[in-house]
């Protein structure tokens, strides 16, 4: 089977066409590729098949084989594949995903794809839709008991759960430590990712991650998103944010009046490879 290793600010993916190839068990899959001393070493897989409701679709796998609904990483590296190798050659183009059709804007030049923007929907604040067990129709600042210790979190979902923390040092946070327990905590029956956040400005902040089914990662698109929405929700930054992760830089703004929510960032090639499936 051939492959393509992308990532996008570091959020690395192995991902496969399906237009031309066939995966019959990509959860499994996902986990013996992703396994970074076994395999080739990544986040997660990414399949890129024909679509009846959009140009393409994703279907995504955690490095731990769980499906993933939606990455904002992920699916800028899907525009830029399928423009680059010719599957769909627009500056403008949809992306089918289980959190529904996204519709990505590229900036081409000379046939080359650098940044992409992609238009992420509105973000989801019920508790019952993120799912989050909370009373109240939102979950802002909220406290939550973790590991004996009490937070205050923010819930978003972009199509993923996400549970947002406000830190003022996000290097010194132990997050291989904390991060499983709120990943696995009661109040997120389906998991949840969780952000720290240091706010630096009106309009930046930096940002660690810890992924469900993934562990830390060097980026989170969705998260970004979920980061920018929870510090205008908490008075913290304007609609626009310059978010600051280990992989690298994403600008996130949330439009009004529509509520959409809006991710831009880089895209880039790795390698191709084969493997025996």
């Amino acid at each position: 089977m051939r492959f393509t290793k992308m990532q996008g600010t570091g959020n690395d993916y192995i991902y496969v066409n399906c237009f031309e190839e066939t995966v019959k068990d990509p959860a499994a899959l996902a986990v013996r590729l992703s396994d970074r001393h076994f395999g080739v070493g990544s986040d997660g897989l990414i399949l890129i098949e024909p679509s009846e409701a959009a140009d393409c679709k994703m279907d995504m796998y955690n490095a731990d084989g769980s499906r993933g609904l939606m990455c904002g990483n992920g699916i800028r590296c899907v525009g830029k594949y399928v423009y680059e190798r010719g599957i769909v050659r627009k500056d403008v183009l949809t992306v089918e995903t289980l959190s529904g059709v996204k519709t990505l804007s590229l900036t081409v030049d000379r046939g080359r794809v650098g940044e992409l923007e992609v238009d992420m929907g509105r973000p989801v604040l019920e508790p019952e839709k993120i799912p989050a067990r909370f009373a109240g129709d939102r979950v802002v600042g909220e406290p939550l008991a973790v590991d004996g210790k009490e937070y205050r979190v923010t819930c978003v979902s972009m199509g993923n759960p996400h549970c947002v923390v406000f830190a003022e040092d996000t290097e010194s946070i132990p997050l291989a430590e904390i991060g499983p327990k709120f990943e696995r905590h009661p109040a997120f029956p389906q998991r949840v990712n969780t952000e720290f956040v240091q706010v630096l400005g009106r309009g930046e902040a930096k940002m660690r991650v810890w992924e469900r089914g993934s562990g830390e990662t060097l980026a989170c698109g969705t998260g970004a998103c979920a980061a920018a929405v929870a510090c205008f929700l908490n008075g913290k930054t304007g609609r626009g944010v310059l978010v600051h992760l280990r992989g690298g830089d994403l600008k996130i703004r949330w439009e009004e009046p529509s509520g959409d929510v809006f991710l831009k960032g880089p895209a880039e090639f790795s390698f191709d490879g084969t493997v025996e499936i």
